[in-house]
């Protein structure tokens, strides 16, 4: 029988969450707060990692002996880096920049053991096809509010899914964490 630790997720995603409570894994939540900027010349993989190591150690910091969890997802387009919109408008102008083109969702994850304080950091990459929108469908899509907070101005499992064209890889890192890296960096973590 295979026990996974209770998890603290450094995250106040409630698409995270539910991703957790999906697959039965028990975890609390706890906000990491941290400042999200990018670094100069800083390539989407080096950001992501960065960023969900920092979230997880300002966390273990704040409990004592946990596994600690912090994601960070990015979308990439044409080598341009989406994070969250800033407003509506810079929301229109990531779904027209996505419509009809493959892009990549990167996600990174670090597992803090916050009994030994050792971390284990790695990402995972999924590549998603948007559909073509006419201005209509990228109205309304904003109007909505779902893409404010998302990645990329889109949420998969959402209304945004009825604009996915296509999809290699894992789906959940799309949501924004990946189920099956989390299980095998955890898993790793346990053998040591």
């Amino acid at each position: 029988m295979i026990v996974m630790p209770k998890l603290v997720l450094a995250s106040a995603s409630p698409r995270r969450a539910e991703i957790l409570r999906a697959v039965g894994w028990p975890f609390e939540a706890l906000p990491a707060n941290i400042d999200e900027s990018r670094h100069d010349h800083e390539d989407a993989t080096t950001y992501v990692k960065r960023v969900a190591l920092a979230k997880a150690e300002v966390v273990t910091l704040r409990v004592t002996g946990a596994t600690v969890v912090g994601a960070d997802t990015v979308v990439v387009v044409e080598g341009e880096i989406l994070g969250k919109p800033r407003d509506e408008e810079d929301a229109r102008r990531m779904l027209r920049l996505l419509q009809g083109r493959w892009h990549q969702v990167l996600t990174g994850v670090a597992v803090f053991n916050g009994n030994v304080g050792r971390a284990r950091v790695a990402h995972e990459v999924t590549e998603v096809r948007f559909a073509v929108m006419d201005e209509a469908e990228v109205g309304w899509y904003v109007a909505t509010g779902e893409p404010i907070d998302k990645a990329g101005a889109y949420a998969i499992q959402g209304l945004g899914a009825r604009f996915i064209k296509g999809i290699k890889g894992d789906y959940s890192n799309v949501v924004g964490l990946p189920v099956r890296l989390l299980y095998e960096l955890i898993m790793a973590e346990a053998r040591r």
